[in-house]
């Protein structure tokens, strides 16, 4: 039952989001765009069952990097800090989805090409440089949330090259005993929709996302950063304890329109 009114409620509500990008982003201020992205993807979350949970400040501006499990992962973090995101080409094609990030600012990265791959570092040091909030998934892939994979280094040279602070999150899904649950992890053969049936078919499901202190990077090597944040996230991925996370929305700092 639940899969029946999550399901066909995301599908509406993804086409509600499709129509307010197509009638007015391009008439609204960013922060009016902000705002309302970080509205509607806590919605989005809270249809498909989904409890978000936030720890720490985030950044104003600069790079993000997270561990990546799922799709879901972009719907968390905007709920918690709008950002632009890197993401991987093919999420271009994803019926609706795809056009929904292609009209949202977001940079896709072509897997194999060192010349598209030199492209997007340049245009994420144009982002960085205007003082926008980026996020990237070093990882370059899903997991199902029980350690880190390795962190690919080449996108953090951006934020050393643009001379901006990168700050680390942590991402957890949780089922409603507090276990870590891979109800959510995009992963291995599993489809977009066999993913999202799962998700729907979820009771009590959790998304914690924890941000970390930012690291100032601006003179370092990108392997040693790289290193460093993979460790802090790793760290902290399984930590228990620590203050209790917040279930309203963290303050984004963002202005209201004149």
């Amino acid at each position: 039952m639940r899969v029946l009114i999550r399901l066909p409620g995301a599908a509406l509500y993804l086409l509600g989001g499709a129509l307010v990008v197509l009638l007015f982003f391009r008439h609204w201020s960013e922060a009016r765009r902000q705002r309302v992205t970080q509205a509607w993807s806590r919605g989005l979350l809270r249809i498909l069952g989904i409890r978000a949970r936030y720890r720490g400040q985030p950044p104003m501006a600069g790079l993000v990097v997270a561990n990546h499990i799922s799709f879901v992962d972009i719907f968390a973090l905007n709920g918690a800090m709008p950002a632009c995101f890197v993401s991987k080409a093919e999420v271009a094609r994803w019926p609706l989805i795809g056009w929904l990030c292609r009209r949202t600012d977001t940079l896709f990265l072509e897997r194999g090409s060192r010349a598209a791959a030199q492209r997007a570092r340049e245009n994420l040091v144009r982002h960085l440089a205007a003082g926008k909030r980026v996020v990237v998934f070093p990882e370059g892939t899903t997991s199902r949330g029980e350690a880190v994979l390795p962190f690919h280094s080449a996108l953090l040279q951006s934020a050393i090259d643009a001379g901006t602070p990168v700050t680390p999150v942590v991402l957890r899904y949780l089922d409603r005993a507090g276990r870590r649950s891979e109800a959510p992890a995009y992963v291995g053969d599993v489809s977009l929709l066999q993913c999202l049936r799962t998700i729907a078919a979820s009771r009590g499901l959790v998304v914690e996302v924890e941000v970390l202190p930012a690291h100032a990077v601006a003179g370092g090597d990108r392997r040693h950063v790289a290193a460093h944040l993979h460790r802090s996230i790793a760290h902290r991925l399984h930590a228990a304890g620590g203050p209790a996370p917040r279930t309203d929305p963290p303050s984004t700092g963002f202005t209201s329109d004149s």
